[in-house]
This record gives C-alpha cells, structure tokens and sequence, in this order.
C-alpha cells in the first residue's frame, strides 16, 4: 500500500509518500509560504536510498494550489515515483487536536470533520489549516481514504489526576480547560519502538519517552499507554523550549501586564515567540548555544544548565508516577543529536538506576542505539522518532478496520 502523508500549516503543506509494504520513504517535501507574493516547493524523490532534490519558487495562492504542485512533483516522469494518484491508497493527515472527543485514528467523514471544527477554539493556528488539507485532499482525491491521525490521541489514555487542572470545575465543564498533550505520534512511535529494541511487549514495560526539539515534551509510559505528559492545554507548557517559557508561576503573567501595560494577547505572544532559549541568551537553535557557551557566553552557558536540569527534573517526576522504569529514551532533534544535553540530563541520575555510557552517548545518532551502561538497572536509548511513519501505519489501520 501506498500512503501520503500530509500535514498542511496555516501557510505550508508537509508531505510524504511511503509504500508501506516495506515502509520505505518514496518521495517528501515541504510548500512554503502560501498565499505570499513567492512561495516555494522543495520536493525530494528517493529512489533506492538516493536523493534527487527539485526546488521550485513560485506564487502558490492557496492550498489547492500548493497541494496540486506537490501532485505534479510525484507523478511526473521527472521527479515523480508514482504514474498517477490512482496509486494512493489512502491519505493520512496530521491534526493537531482532537479534545477528549477522539482517542485513535479516525477515517474522516463529515462528522468527523465537524468535530474537528468544534476542537478549533484548543488550536486556532492548527486545526482550520488541517481541515483545509483535508478539504483539498477530498477534492483532488474523490474516492481514496482520508485518515485523521491526532497528536493529542495518544495522551488520551490520561486519568483525571493527571489531565485535571486545579480550576473551577465547570471550566472544565464549560471550556474543557484541561491538560491534553502534545508530540503524540512521536511518543507513540518511540514508546513501541524502544520496547522492540529490547525485545520486549510495550505492554509489559514502563518507558519515558524525551522528545526534545525547538519544542520539547516529556512522557509517562506505562504498559504502552500514556499516564501523564508534560505539555497542557496549550504546548507551552513543561520544559522550556526554543522559544517557549514551559512552566511558570501562573501569577507572572498578570504582574507582567500590569508593569509594563500590555494586553493579555502581547503576554501571550512573549511567553510563546520570545522567552525559552531565546529569552535567556538571545538564540533558539541549541547549536548556536553550544557554540556560544563554549565561548564563554554565561547566559548561553545557564540556558544550557537551564534546560537540562528541568528535563531531569520531570524524569524524576515520572520514576514516581510509573513506580517503576525500564527505559528511558530520547527522540527528535535535541534528543537524538545533542550529546551535551543527554549527558547533562543524566547526570548525577545513579540513584534512579539511570547510568549513561560516555562513549556510547558521544556525538550525533541516527539509528536507535541503546547509550546506557551494560547491567544498569535501566536502559537508557536514543529513538530517531518518525512520526509520518507512524501516521501512516495508523492510517493503514483504519483502512484496514484494525
């Protein structure tokens, strides 16, 4: 079967096409800058595990536009792999959110769409960009399977001491102000995939799952369900990201608007587009930080201490909430490149069973590789996470009526 992978932004579409009977990546890229006065497609056929890249810059003015020129680029006898969309067997698209009204992929009906719509209020900036991809994939694909696959879903498995917050209940009630999660088809993927590289049943283990990137969130895993996360309603909250401040004294927001008379809306923008790394010393790319630390820059240095002590911080926390661990394990950009930070995230952790492998740990890594000790009581790995792979075989299960 064949799968495209489609994660459509408010002003950009992410793509992918796999042929799952051996999972293989057959073509990606990205649309940016739609509806911009030039836009651009950078688009990447793979043909037995080489690349050929096509970059085209041109005024893309919508989304049926964009998803068009991303068409053209997989079936034309040039850059295409495919002789036409017939090929497709389904698409898969990403949705941000789907509330406490989807616990699992969902093949999208009218109805499903509509619910979508309802959760638009939890992801203003997401959800209608998703329901345009959706819309334009029904239109330029009649016929082929459109699978909704959440990022909150996985999160779903929560109980309500974890995802309550401590509020009048009927906002709750009334808002459905509460925590749901985020990054859950990367936990997904990492929590099944670490359980295979031990030879285990995700059923039968305990894991926490690190995904750290521009954004970065924590989870419990227990038995291969999600017990507690670090994101909230919003992925503002937990650690501090790139750009984002993770948790803070709630009370800091209206002391910052009142001292500096700005409105609630300008507190919200600095909390989500200036604070994190970027508050701290003025950079957002860990690279860039590591860089500068080294060359003496204190403030680089503490963004650095910063973020690993607070990872570290809700390890900790999670080794409470699961009672017991077998694994931990990191993922995306951060925690699959970054050997500073794991180290610094491991550190002084002998306690907890967690026991890193200096050599094993060293440099970049891009294939899953256990980074812990021989004989420690807990595994520590790293996971290349693949979320459009796990989209897609979520996609082929609710095809397949699994």
């Amino acid at each position: 079967m064949k799968i495209l992978v489609i994660n459509a932004g408010s002003s950009s579409i992410k793509y992918q096409l796999l042929d799952m009977d051996d999972e293989s990546l057959m073509a990606s890229g990205i649309v940016e800058r739609i509806g911009e006065a030039q836009g651009e497609l950078s688009h990447k056929k793979i043909v037995k595990g080489n690349e050929q890249k096509t970059v085209i810059e041109k005024k893309i003015g919508n989304h049926r536009e964009g998803m068009h020129l991303l068409i053209d680029m997989i079936t034309s006898a040039e850059t295409g792999v495919i002789a036409s969309t017939d090929e497709i067997d389904a698409i898969g698209h990403r949705v941000v959110q789907g509330g406490e009204l989807f616990n699992s992929a969902t093949l999208i009906d009218k109805s499903v769409k509509q619910a979508i719509e309802e959760n638009n209020p939890l992801a203003p900036l997401h959800n209608p960009a998703n329901l345009t991809g959706i819309a334009v994939a029904e239109e330029l694909f009649p016929g082929t399977p459109n699978v909704a696959v959440f990022d909150t879903e996985f999160h779903q498995t929560m109980p309500a001491r974890a995802y309550m917050y401590a509020l009048p209940y009927e906002f709750y009630e009334d808002l459905k102000v509460r925590r749901y999660g985020f990054h859950g088809t990367s936990h997904k993927y990492v929590a099944k995939n670490v359980a295979s590289a031990m030879n285990r049943n995700p059923e039968d283990i305990n894991v926490i799952t690190i995904h750290l990137g521009n954004g970065g969130s924590i989870t419990a895993v227990k038995g291969g369900k999600c017990i507690d996360t670090s994101m909230g309603m919003t992925p503002l909250a937990g650690v501090m990201m790139g750009s984002r401040c993770g948790d803070i004294d709630p009370a800091i927001s209206g002391y910052i608007a009142e001292a500096k008379n700005i409105s609630a809306a300008e507190v919200d923008s600095i909390l989500n587009k200036k604070s994190g790394f970027k508050g701290i010393c003025g950079m957002n790319d860990m690279r860039d930080i590591h860089e500068s630390a080294a060359g003496g820059n204190q403030r680089a240095r503490l963004a650095v201490d910063m973020f690993c002590y607070q990872v570290k911080k809700y390890i900790g926390a999670y080794f409470a909430a699961l009672g017991t661990v077998d694994a931990i394990a990191f993922t995306a950009g951060i925690g699959e490149n970054d050997d500073i930070v794991r180290a610094g995230v491991c550190s002084d952790m002998e306690g907890l069973g967690l026991e890193l492998d200096a050599a094993a740990n060293d440099g970049r890594i891009s294939h899953q590789k256990k980074i812990s000790k021989d004989g420690g009581k807990v595994d520590i790995w790293v996971i290349p996470t693949n979320e459009e792979l796990q989209i897609a075989q979520d996609t082929i299960d609710v095809v397949r009526g699994n």
